[in-house]
């Protein structure tokens, strides 16, 4: 019962202090009044316009303006593969270490926008650099029905 009590008096404190903090803010806003010469009763509301869309984008015939996108950038990956390892053999990995991926010799690797799937391609030498010949692209709907 006198835990009850206690948090009843503790209840009554913080509403006393609510109060009296109340009373402060009424005390201080009336005297930025006499400051100002401003009251409640001297401030109307601004009448506010109807705001259109005018942005750059344009959704005619369902071709949006790709302009305001085209400088950004994108990180594009190519995965040969992926597995799970456990943190104990991650640590035990050295030089000369040999992983199994998922993928079998020959498959097509991923190439990948930002996290997702665009096309598969097969690796090609050229001027004794790497790159990807890509030998399918995901169509845009297949794309979209991944991400959801």
């Amino acid at each position: 019962m006198d835990e009850q009590a206690s948090s009843e008096d503790d209840w009554a404190a913080a509403m006393d202090e609510q109060a009296s903090s109340e009373d402060d803010w009424a005390a201080a806003l009336s005297e930025q009044e006499a400051v100002d010469g401003i009251s409640e009763d001297d401030i109307e509301t601004a009448p506010l316009e109807y705001l259109e869309d005018d942005s750059v984008m344009s959704m005619d015939d369902d071709n949006p303006n790709l302009d305001v996108i085209m400088d950004i950038p994108v990180t594009i990956a190519m995965e040969v593969g992926s597995t799970e390892i456990a943190i104990r053999n991650l640590l035990q990995l050295n030089q000369g270490s040999v992983i199994e991926l998922d993928r079998l010799a020959g498959e097509p690797l991923d190439v990948k926008v930002n996290g997702t799937l665009i096309a598969h391609g097969e690796v090609v030498m050229v001027n004794e650099k790497l790159g990807i010949r890509l030998t399918d692209v995901v169509s845009p709907s297949e794309r979209i029905k991944k991400l959801r």
